[in-house]
């Protein structure tokens, strides 16, 4: 009878959390505030090449890049064609009107930051007249009032910290 393999030990592999920020309460004991991600982009021309997008969201006008070798249309906006790899790109505008194609509600676990916001609405759209689907929150009416293939129009909106990004607006149910 031939001896059993010996089994390796798994390796393990550990990861710090990162170290968590405080804040001082009313008390002036120490908060611990748990560390968050930032989920919008950095806008500015130091910070993004692709500030352009957010300065014409600016303006109302939601965008990408075509490329002007193939005429490839990226979502989202990109520095280089997916398809053929060149820089030549150029800024076209987008409609901004589309149908739901897909939704969902946020009734419980939101992201630190966004409990409050609770129940909100995500869902996909399908750019009328663009081979675009985009993906975004979902305002104007409650989850429950939405159907697939409603009517929705893109808008821009300020953030709290001064920028702007875009989401849709969902018309009242006819």
């Amino acid at each position: 009878m031939s001896p059993e393999p010996r089994k390796r030990p798994r390796p393990r592999l550990e990861v710090a959390p990162p170290p968590p920020s405080t804040a001082s309460t009313a008390a002036g004991a120490p908060e611990v505030v748990p560390f968050l991600l930032d989920l919008l982009p950095r806008e500015s021309e130091a910070d993004s090449r692709l500030a352009r997008f957010f300065a014409r969201l600016r303006d109302g006008r939601l965008s990408t890049t075509r490329c002007r070798r193939d005429g490839t249309l990226a979502w989202p906006p990109r520095l280089v064609c997916p398809r053929c790899h060149t820089e030549e790109l150029e800024w076209v505008d987008l409609p901004t009107s589309g149908r739901l194609y897909a939704f969902s509600a946020v009734l419980a676990g939101a992201p630190y930051g966004m409990e409050d916001q609770v129940p909100y609405t995500v869902g996909l759209v399908d750019l009328d007249g663009a081979p675009l689907r985009l993906f975004g929150r979902i305002v104007g009416r409650p989850w429950n009032e939405l159907s697939v293939g409603d009517p929705v129009d893109v808008e821009a909106y300020p953030t709290d910290d001064g920028r702007v990004f875009y989401r849709f607006r969902a018309g009242s149910a006819a």
